[in-house]
Parts: C-alpha cells; structure tokens; sequence
C-alpha cells in the first residue's frame, strides 16, 4: 500500500501512546476489516458495500481510496452522513468532509 502512495495518517488515534502503536491502532478500523474480507470472499470485479454507523475518518478515506484504485474495483461506503462511492482511487464526496 505505501508503494501506491498511502500513509498511515495516526492523527486520527487520540490516545499517548508511540507512532509504531498508533500506526497498529488505525489499521483496525472496521473498514479496513469489512473491505479486506469482501476482497477475499467475492469475485474480482464486483463492487463492494459496507455501512458504517459511525462517521469514517479521514485516515480510512484514504485507505480505501488507494484500495479501489489498486484493486480497480468500486466501493461504496455509507457512513452517518453520506454515501461515499470510490471508484479508481477517487471519492464521490471529492473529499469533502
């Protein structure tokens, strides 16, 4: 993933603890979980769906960005507030928070 141009943003993590340990904390997200195991269990070019009940955070959104350009398949992700549909490392929202 930092080969395509990811960062883990550790910001979002708002606990004292070190940068290795934050860096852990964010790749745990439900998102992550949800994308990783849909990319597993479905075949390659169908769009993948995960809703969320909580807000996504800006550290995520671009995860799946560079997942979807990576994989080159769509994914949709509703949060609280929005439909966000990611299709060849672009959002919907034009990252409009």
């Amino acid at each position: 993933m930092e080969e395509a141009g990811y960062v883990p943003d550790t910001g979002v993590v708002l606990h004292d603890v070190n940068e290795e340990t934050r860096a852990m904390w964010v790749c745990g997200h439900s998102e992550w979980i949800a994308t990783m195991f849909a990319l597993i269990n479905t075949g390659s070019g169908m769009p993948i769906r995960i809703t969320k009940n909580l807000r996504v955070c800006l550290d995520c959104h671009s995860w799946v960005k560079i997942v979807s350009k990576v994989t080159g398949r769509v994914i949709v992700l509703r949060d609280t507030n929005r439909f966000h549909h990611f299709k060849d490392g672009m959002c919907s929202c034009k990252d409009y928070w």
